[in-house]
């Protein structure tokens, strides 16, 4: 299937097959330098996911050009749960699905926490090996649908393998972009043809990115310094341990379960949730 499958439509299918991680020592020199399947059904106070949309102005920092992107009204998404890896769950959107800036004239793209700041090096990559090849798709609604939105998360992930970004920046896209395929099977409709090969598509999409992620962020802890992507120490040897309980890692996850559990300065919110995950360790140990 592959982390870039589908890129064609934007004309970079040559980017398909690209490598996502580099080796740690080539990675560190690099650093030196409309919507289908989805639920529109309205609650009872009639919001929709439009009301918690606009269009945000953008300057490209690789072409120059302005565009308008659609993106989330700030504080108006309500939170409604937490995941064991901790994706967040709001009610009445999904705003993963306006997570990626993408510029329209030249397929630059990043997550919005990565937008700015390109060095002269990584522009140049990025005319050369994107924009040299990209083609615009119009969008097909309003909003975005999960499926344009994965092709976005695609494009972004593109952009940071050809930049040649930190592990940590190319594992944030992909949990991301595997939290999203989750929502996406979450949403589909049990009841429309196809239902069957569109849920176990998405799940074993959402499994290849997140095992991706999985190995960007060990990567990154062990080569990076604190915090990455916004995330302390504590927080990222939680989210590492949360997705080795997933991927059948039990012995990696035990150790940082039992080092978190010994640290003072674990919250006790994060506690509950390492004792939560230690107690799915020993359940998946034990057969249960």
């Amino acid at each position: 299937m592959g982390l870039l499958s589908g890129l064609g439509g934007f004309g970079l299918d040559g980017l398909e097959g690209m490598k996502l991680y580099e080796d740690p020592s080539k990675e560190s020199n690099a650093a030196k330098e409309g919507t289908s399947g989805e639920n529109g059904t309205p609650e009872a106070n009639k919001v929709s996911e439009a009301d918690f949309i606009f269009e945000k102005s953008y300057t490209c920092p690789a072409c120059d050009k302005e565009f308008k992107n659609l993106s989330v009204k700030a504080n108006r998404a309500r939170l409604k749960e937490i995941d064991t890896d901790l994706r967040p769950v709001y009610e009445q959107i999904e705003p993963l699905k306006y997570d990626v800036v993408m510029c329209p004239h030249c397929g630059c793209a990043a997550i919005g926490r990565y937008w700015n700041g390109l060095t002269d090096n990584q522009r140049k990559l990025i005319k050369a090996n994107i924009s040299a090849k990209f083609t615009p798709k119009q969008r097909k609604g309003e909003l975005y649908s999960y499926d344009e939105a994965l092709e976005r998360y695609q494009v972004a992930l593109a952009n940071a393998m050809v930049k040649r970004v930190k592990a940590s920046e190319k594992a944030y896209i992909c949990l991301r972009a595997g939290w999203l395929l989750r929502s996406k099977a979450e949403s589909l409709d049990s009841s429309v043809a196809g239902y069957a090969d569109e849920l176990k598509k998405a799940k074993d999409m959402e499994d290849e990115f997140l095992q991706n992620a999985l190995e960007g962020f060990i990567t990154a802890r062990e080569s990076e310094l604190f915090p990455i992507c916004g995330m302390d120490e504590m927080t990222v040897d939680y989210l590492i341990a949360a997705l080795s309980v997933r991927f059948g890692k039990y012995d990696q996850a035990s150790k940082l379960v039992g080092s978190l559990l010994t640290n003072r300065n674990l919250s006790a919110r994060m506690k509950d949730k390492t004792l939560q995950l230690k107690e799915a360790i020993v359940n998946a140990k034990s057969g249960k």
